[in-house]
């Protein structure tokens, strides 16, 4: 879902959704962020950019409107086409574009026209880990750019388990497996995204239940491992006071065997520390390492 939030109040709206800075987005910038409930679960994860005007919470805008605010909402009729892979998508994409892609750094955005079709917006991000492109294109038009990319002999359609190993393999949560309403930003390690200045305003939901886990420091922690199964399993150890949970894994195409996350009690988090996989009955040992598995490929302008 891709909507435009607009109005004089438009930050103030973001804000009392998401833990993110958005008042320190500059034009064509982007950050990713969390919005919370006021027990400090995670609802959900998104991506705001400051295009001037951004996002689809219809219930409060009202509750703003009601109060003199001033913010609107309005649902784009957009598709969004996703092109990942250094260095491969730079050459493809800036044969379709007239603005300079090197300029163009991670998490950053420009409104353009693509290969030939007016309206675009081309965010240099991706779930992949590697130096991507999002490309917001009118509906009516999606298809006729997908095709004009897929003309292209570098370009391939990837599926969802294309995706999942290579967000797996960057170290990147996934809503609904990683992330939930019952794990906070300080449990899954994602107080990157709470700005600074939110952190001591303390005037988004959750905060004052997320700000004491970061004071008396959560009990679990994000855990990285290298198994033998993928799926959802339960991490062991030969100390039964060492329970943890799996939440994703799969194989790995790039190191070329299976890979986890999950987690883990904090006090057992650190990398090196021994425990075994149970699959289907089976015990697997298996070690913590460092996330992300793969490096990742993010473009920075020079």
């Amino acid at each position: 879902l891709q909507t435009l939030v607009y109005g004089r109040d438009r930050i103030r709206f973001m804000e009392s959704l998401v833990v993110g800075d958005i008042a320190e987005l500059k034009p064509g910038q982007g950050t990713l962020t969390l919005l919370t409930n006021e027990k400090g679960g995670i609802t959900d994860d998104l991506i705001v950019t400051n295009t001037s005007p951004l996002s689809p919470w219809q219930d409060r805008a009202a509750q703003l409107q009601a109060t003199g605010s001033d913010v609107h909402l309005e649902v784009s009729d957009n598709a969004l086409l996703a092109l990942q892979g250094s260095p491969s998508m730079a050459r493809v994409l800036q044969a379709g574009l007239s603005d300079d892609l090197a300029k163009l750094s991670f998490m950053n955005s420009i409104a353009t026209t693509v290969f030939g079709v007016p309206g675009c917006r081309v965010t240099r991000c991706g779930y992949t880990g590697e130096d991507g492109v999002e490309i917001s294109v009118p509906a009516a038009r999606a298809v006729e750019l997908a095709e004009q990319l897929l003309g292209v002999p570098d370009v391939w359609l990837a599926g969802l388990a294309a995706r999942d190993s290579l967000r797996l393999e960057a170290g990147l949560c996934l809503y609904g497996n990683d992330i939930d309403e019952t794990v906070t930003p300080a449990e899954a390690g994602l107080m990157w995204t709470l700005g600074k200045r939110r952190r001591v305003a303390m005037d988004f939901p959750g905060a004052a239940v997320i700000m004491a886990q970061v004071k008396e420091k959560p009990r679990r922690r994000p855990a990285a491992t290298a198994w033998t199964g993928a799926g959802q399993a339960p991490l062991t150890s030969p100390c039964p006071h060492m329970p943890g949970t799996v939440t994703s894994g799969c194989p790995s195409p790039c190191l070329g065997k299976n890979i986890a996350m999950g987690y883990v009690e904090a006090a057992h988090s650190r990398a090196g520390t021994e425990l075994t996989v149970e699959v289907r009955k089976k015990q697997h040992p298996a070690v913590i390492t460092k996330m992300p598995f793969v490096p990742t490929q993010y473009y920075m302008a020079k």
